[in-house]
């Protein structure tokens, strides 16, 4: 059972995923505003974030981008269909994962279990590239002795990207491993998942040194 967070301003969409979310054994808390959820996640934190993107005064995006400052809790972003720059955007700001509406509450439980999975997942050994330590059994990434903060999403891609160095992963391959999807359309996901990962760890990520881009294939994990 998870603690999740459920923010929906539209009151029958937020009844009927509660409910749902609930039968499938969660424990949901639920708001209609960003305000309300950003108290709630400073009072409780929960064990996962489900934002919609259109909500009134602070928006979902931006409720995780402050979510994100302080953070390295689990987010799902509520998307009207058709809406990219809002998924994109969404990403940029940190979110985990999206789900396009209308939702069926189905795909959210496996995407949230998803993302739980990722968060729990773990091995037991020290891997050293140069100035970046990962330990995999802490599930800490240190940069010349500063910890690095990953979300569990960014955290499950560098490690599976860690784990084939030399070799390029397609993106397909790493929607299946990483997030459980299958649908390609939903490769965003991993370029911007790269991108963050790229910000906390490349001295200058627009140049980057650890994971480099195949054009037209994915990524590749390569330490100097």
């Amino acid at each position: 059972m998870a603690g999740i967070l459920l923010v929906e301003d539209d009151p029958s969409v937020r009844t009927a995923l509660e409910l749902a979310l609930t039968r499938q054994g969660h424990s949901v808390t639920s708001y209609a505003t960003g305000e309300e959820a950003l108290d709630h996640i400073r009072s409780r934190r929960p064990e996962i974030a489900i934002l919609d993107v259109m909500l009134p005064g602070i928006d979902g995006i931006e409720v995780c981008r402050r979510v994100r400052k302080l953070d390295q809790l689990p987010v799902i972003l509520l998307t009207a269909r058709g809406d990219d720059l809002d998924v994109v955007v969404g990403l940029e700001a940190g979110a985990d994962d999206y789900v396009v509406k209308p939702v069926e509450p189905r795909v959210l439980d496996a995407r949230i279990r998803a993302i739980l999975r990722r968060a729990e997942s773990a091995a037991s050994d020290r891997i050293t590239f140069g100035d970046l330590v990962i330990d995999r059994g802490a599930l800490k990434v240190t940069l010349a002795g500063k910890e690095i903060h990953l979300t569990p999403t960014e955290l499950r891609l560098l490690l599976e990207l860690v784990r084939h160095p030399g070799q390029v992963l397609n993106r397909r391959y790493l929607l299946r491993v990483v997030w459980d999807h299958t649908h390609i359309a939903d490769s965003r996901l991993v370029d911007a998942c790269v991108q963050r990962i790229r910000a906390k760890i490349e001295p200058t990520p627009a140049e980057p040194v650890f994971i480099h881009t195949v054009r037209g294939f994915g990524y590749r994990f390569s330490p100097p």
